[in-house]
């Protein structure tokens, strides 16, 4: 388990390294080509050092890389501004989130679906603003207006990502505390509630209700999510979030734990239309 940033250096060499091996090149006759050592070609693939933007460009050239998402995607984990020409907003808030955030944001912008279970809270993308500040107000304490209005804006900004072209593939598991605990008060939650349901409705958003009567199951143990990328399946990822940081999970034994483990919980779960009428009839009391 590595931070954010030392995860991405990894999961980027190690795409480098196969889009190489497909080109027929030696690392040596790679870093011949753009006109390097072959250390440095050997140092970005193994993770032991970062890459550039500019570096990614030239070995993405180099190897005949045309697929325009991937190497927008691969330019993300170099930490490009711009993607290949798209601009990536949350730089500008660089001074306020920590780095494992960022990452966090960058990765579930470039990300083809994202399968999430939360136990405590409505998932970030589906937050209304009012529910996004009373869960932020209580998560970090001490907090400014100021500071406080940026992280809520930042929650929400991240929202677009559902109204994409294409959009992600949202779904989510959700324990019956999710829509039971109480939060920023009972108009607040009463939005909430009626945001989940609109959410529901979408093609993209796949929702669905894991009632107390479901008894103990797997998600005990915590939240997380899978980001899965179509371009590359070797830069599937699972986040754990913790109260000061989040851990990101690479190997494939991990994600294939916690994907089976996901899909056990959406058998166990309400099926969508199901907990469609669940989360409506707990809005309105019934």
């Amino acid at each position: 388990m590595q931070n954010g940033p030392a995860v991405r250096r990894r999961k980027l060499g190690a795409e480098l390294r196969t889009l190489r091996t497909s080109a027929g090149l030696t690392s040596g006759e790679a870093a011949r080509l753009v006109g390097w050592h072959q250390s440095k070609v050997s140092r970005i693939e193994t993770g032991t050092s970062g890459a550039k933007p500019a570096d990614v460009r030239s070995l993405l050239d180099a190897y005949g890389v045309a697929d325009s998402q991937l190497r927008e995607l691969l330019m993300v984990l170099a930490g490009s501004d711009d993607g290949g020409g798209r601009h990536h907003w949350w730089h500008a808030y660089r001074g306020v989130l920590p780095p494992t955030y960022r990452d966090f944001i960058s990765l579930e912008s470039q990300a083809s679906a994202m399968r999430t279970l939360e136990t405590t809270v409505v998932p970030g993308l589906l937050q209304t603003p009012e529910y996004a500040r009373a869960v932020t107000q209580a998560a970090v304490e001490g907090l400014s207006e100021e500071r406080l209005d940026t992280l809520v804006e930042v929650r929400l900004a991240r929202q677009d990502v559902l109204r994409a072209d294409p959009p992600l593939q949202l779904s989510a598991v959700l324990d019956e505390a999710v829509l039971r605990r109480e939060v920023g008060g009972p108009g607040v939650m009463a939005r909430q509630l009626e945001r989940l349901v609109e959410a529901a409705r979408l093609p993209q958003v796949r929702l669905q209700v894991l009632p107390f009567a479901a008894g103990a199951h797997i998600g005990v143990t915590g939240p997380f999510v899978i980001f899965s990328f179509s371009s590359a399946s070797d830069l599937d990822v699972v986040v754990l979030d913790h109260l000061t940081s989040s851990l990101y999970l690479e190997r494939k034994e991990d994600l294939r734990v916690y994907t089976e483990a996901f899909n056990a919980l959406q058998i166990h779960a309400l099926s969508p239309e199901d907990s469609l009428d669940f989360i409506a009839g707990t809005a309105t009391g019934a």
